[in-house]
């Protein structure tokens, strides 16, 4: 490529359809409208519908959403979830890798009833769906899959051992699963979130003292607002990162510096 070949155009996701596990709630709202606003249709598989709010958001922006509910833990759902994106929107271009969940407890009460089911939301669906979009990818040569790591892939964190440990997880499959797939011209990435204003967060936030605490340590002095993550989201799905592989991006406003 030429550098005079290169516009905006390299962020466009004009005609590509998207996975987003998740996507109708939380961050995975923000990735879900990141990518409908760059010209994506977008599957999102969830538990439970929103009552349409987010396909209010997308089809807003002139494109497509499709609603499946799913319990993407279930023997031979990442299958059907793949599968369906192929049948319905007709390709499998993008899958983030969304849908998260953190139990917490002290090490003395954080036992096996607590870290299986995060072992399987956290970590083992996004591999299984990563494998069913890779027979899509290939032989199309073309894909993307951002996995959603977490500060918490790099630090150890109190209170929840089996998140840490399916971030450190997400990490080193996206690392893996790139040194494989680059040949292929699939690009795996992740993005790793500090601490964004959600409400999952309410409850620190509203304490003026953790509140403080967390403030402190992020470099900008704010709480992410779910709207940061959404360039970086069309950055990593579009042409423009078609030659960044095995990458883990943090959005964290300079938390992990401090």
């Amino acid at each position: 490529m030429d550098i005079t070949d290169f516009s905006r155009d390299f962020f466009s996701l004009d005609g590509k359809n998207a996975i987003v596990t998740g996507g109708n709630t939380g961050l995975g709202q923000a990735f879900s409208l990141a990518l409908a606003k760059a010209g994506a249709n977008v599957l999102v598989p969830a538990l439970a519908d929103d009552g349409g709010e987010t396909r209010k958001l997308i089809e807003a922006e002139g494109r497509r959403m499709e609603f499946l509910e799913a319990d993407i833990t279930g023997a031979g759902v990442p299958r059907q979830v793949v599968e369906h994106c192929a049948d319905t929107l007709g390709s499998v271009d993008i899958l983030v890798n969304s849908a998260g969940i953190c139990n917490l407890a002290s090490v003395e009460e954080f036992g096996r009833r607590a870290w299986d089911p995060m072992l399987a939301v956290n970590l083992t669906a996004p591999f299984e769906l990563a494998h069913e979009a890779t027979k899509f990818m290939i032989p199309q040569r073309s894909g993307k899959i951002i996995n959603i790591a977490s500060l918490f892939s790099f630090l150890g964190g109190q209170m929840s051992p089996a998140y840490a440990a399916t971030k450190h997880g997400i990490a080193g499959f996206t690392k893996a699963y790139c040194d494989e797939l680059a040949q292929h011209n699939i690009q795996v990435n992740a993005i790793a979130p500090g601490y964004f204003a959600t409400r999952i967060t309410e409850a620190t936030r509203a304490n003026p003292e953790t509140n403080q605490r967390v403030l402190d340590h992020i470099p900008a002095g704010r709480w992410g607002d779910v709207a940061d993550l959404m360039g970086a989201t069309v950055f990593l799905a579009s042409r423009a990162a078609d030659y960044v592989n095995g990458h883990v991006l943090t959005v964290d406003g300079g938390y992990l510096v401090r």
